[in-house]
C-alpha cells in the first residue's frame, strides 16, 4: 500500500498526520487558556517557595505536572476510539459551558460588577496563611508539597480538559493543543524564575475574555458539526462565530455596568416615608 501523500503544512505527530495550517486556532486557544491557569498556580507556588522552601514547592509542582501529563497521554488517544459525532457533541457542549463561564466572569469584571483578580493580593494572602502554619521540619516539608501539588492540580485539571477537548475533536489536533499548553507552561516558568514574584503584568481578565470567546466559538461549532449541521465555509465559520461572541460580549459590558450603576443608585437613595 502506498504511503499517504503529505500536503503543504502537514507533519507527523504522535502517529497522526497534523495539518498545521489549520491547527493555529487550536494552539492559540490552548496557549491562552493554559497561560491564565498557570499564572494563577504560579502565584501560590511562589508563596509556598518563599515561606516554606523551594524544595517542597518544586517537588509538589513537579509531581502534579507528571500526573497531569499522564492524564493527557491516557485520555487523549482513548477518546479517538469513540464515535467522532458523539465526541463533538459531548465535548463541544462542555467547552461551550466552560467558555461561557469564563466569558461571564470577564464581562462582569470588565463592567466593574466584581473585582479584578489581583495576583499580588493573592500572593500576600497565601504567604500570610502559610506563615501561620507550624515550623518547617527537617527533610521534605509536607505542607509545601501538599499546597503546591493541590494548586497545580486544581488549575492543571482545567488545562488538561481544554487540551483533551481541543485535541479530540480533530485528527492529530492533540499534538498542537499539547504544544500550546506546554509553551504557556514554559513561558510562566521563565517569568517566575526571572521575576521571583507573581506575574501581575499579564492582563488576566483580557486573556479570560479572549479565551472565553474562543471556547464559545469552538464549542458551538463542534456541537453543530456533531449534530450534522453543515457550516457555511466549514472551518471558516469559526472566525465568524468568534466575531459574533466577541460583539455580544462587548455589548454586554456597558449593559452590565449600567445595570450595576442603577442598582447602586437605588440602594444609595434614602427611603421616603
Amino acid at each position: 500500500m502506498s504511503a499517504p501523500v503529505r500536503r503543504a503544512g502537514e507533519l507527523w505527530g504522535w502517529g497522526m498526520l497534523v495539518d498545521w495550517t489549520h491547527a493555529g486556532p487550536t494552539v492559540l486557544a490552548a496557549f491562552l487558556a493554559s497561560l491564565v491557569e498557570f499564572v494563577e498556580a504560579l502565584t501560590i507556588v511562589l508563596a509556598v517557595g518563599a515561606v516554606r522552601g523551594w524544595r517542597g514547592a518544586l517537588g509538589g509542582t513537579g509531581l502534579a505536572l507528571l500526573v497531569l501529563l499522564a492524564l493527557v497521554l491516557a485520555l487523549g488517544p482513548a477518546l479517538t476510539r469513540i464515535p467522532r459525532d458523539l465526541v463533538l457533541i459531548v465535548l463541544g457542549t462542555l467547552v461551550l459551558m466552560f467558555g461561557m463561564r469564563w466569558l461571564r466572569k470577564a464581562i462582569l469584571r470588565s463592567a466593574g460588577v466584581i473585582p479584578l483578580h489581583d495576583e499580588e493580593a493573592a500572593f500576600a494572602k497565601e504567604t500570610a496563611s502559610l506563615r501561620g502554619i507550624g515550623a518547617i521540619g527537617a527533610g521534605w516539608d509536607r505542607v509545601a508539597i501538599r499546597t503546591a501539588f493541590n494548586i497545580t492540580m486544581i488549575e492543571g485539571i482545567e488545562v488538561v480538559f481544554i487540551v483533551i477537548a481541543l485535541g479530540a475533536t480533530g485528527n492529530g489536533l492533540l499534538v498542537p493543543a499539547s504544544l500550546g499548553a506546554a509553551a504557556a507552561l514554559l513561558l510562566v516558568v521563565a517569568l517566575g524564575l526571572a521575576l521571583h514574584r507573581p506575574v501581575a503584568m499579564i492582563p488576566e481578565n483580557t486573556l479570560k475574555f479572549v479565551v472565553g470567546v474562543l471556547l464559545c466559538a469552538f464549542g458551538t461549532f463542534w456541537v453543530g458539526e456533531g449534530m450534522g449541521l453543515q457550516w457555511p465555509g466549514e472551518d471558516l465559520s469559526i472566525p465568524a462565530l468568534n466575531a459574533g461572541f466577541l460583539a455580544a460580549a462587548l455589548i454586554a459590558v456597558p449593559m452590565c455596568r449600567a445595570r450595576a450603576g442603577a442598582r447602586q443608585l437605588v440602594r444609595s437613595e434614602p427611603i421616603s416615608r
